[in-house]
C-alpha cells in the first residue's frame, strides 16, 4: 500500500512548488481565470479552495458585529503575495461565495499545447463566469441562409450602382447584317 504520497511534485523542489502554487493562486484571485497545465491547475485548485473557505468563514463571523479577523487575514497573506488581492478576497470574493458550500473553482480542459504536447487547462472561479455565459454570441446561420442573404444584398446594391452611373451618349448599335 502506498501511504503519504498525496499531491503532485510538478518536477520542482518543495520550496519551488510552494512558490509556484502561491503565484498561481494570486493570479487566479486577481484575474478570476488562468490558463496553465492540467497538473498545475488541479494542484492550485486545492490551495485556492482552502484559502477561499478561510476567507469566507472569517467574513461570516465578522458580519455578526465581531471585529475583523486579523489572524485569518494573516494566514491568507502567507499564501497570497499581494495586499490588494487579499483585500479583494475578503471584500468582494468572500461576499460572492458566501452561500456556496464549496467548489469555488472549475477546471476546463483545453487540449494539448503545440510546443511540448502538455495538457492545458483553464482554471476559473465559478461565480465570475455568469456574465459571460449570458452574452453568448449569436448562433451561426447555416450556409444556404448566408448565401441567400449575400445574393439579396448584392441585388439591392447593383441597381443603385447602375442608376448613379452616367449613360454613354451616342451608343447606337447597327442591327443590319452584312450580306
Amino acid at each position: 500500500m502506498i501511504h503519504g504520497r498525496a499531491g503532485r511534485k510538478l518536477k520542482r523542489t518543495a520550496s519551488h512548488r510552494k512558490a509556484t502554487l502561491n503565484a498561481l493562486t494570486t493570479s487566479l484571485l486577481r484575474h478570476k481565470k488562468i490558463r496553465t497545465t492540467l497538473a498545475k491547475a488541479k494542484e492550485t485548485r486545492m490551495v485556492v479552495e482552502k484559502i477561499i473557505t478561510r476567507a469566507k468563514n472569517a467574513v461570516a463571523k465578522e458580519t455578526d458585529g465581531a471585529p475583523k479577523n486579523i489572524h485569518a487575514r494573516r494566514e491568507v497573506a502567507r499564501h497570497i503575495n499581494d495586499k490588494e488581492v487579499v483585500k479583494m478576497l475578503f471584500g468582494e470574493i468572500a461576499q460572492k461565495v458566501a452561500a456556496r458550500p464549496g467548489g469555488y473553482t472549475r477546471v476546463v480542459k483545453l487540449g494539448q499545447r503545440l510546443g511540448d504536447g502538455a495538457q492545458v487547462a483553464l482554471l476559473e472561479l465559478v461565480d465570475y463566469n455568469a456574465a459571460k455565459e449570458e452574452t453568448k454570441p449569436a448562433v451561426k446561420q447555416d450556409r444556404s441562409k448566408r448565401i441567400n442573404q449575400r445574393k439579396r444584398t448584392k441585388q439591392e446594391t447593383e441597381p443603385a450602382a447602375a442608376e448613379t452611373a452616367p449613360e454613354p451618349e451616342n451608343t447606337e448599335v447597327s442591327t443590319e447584317s452584312k450580306s
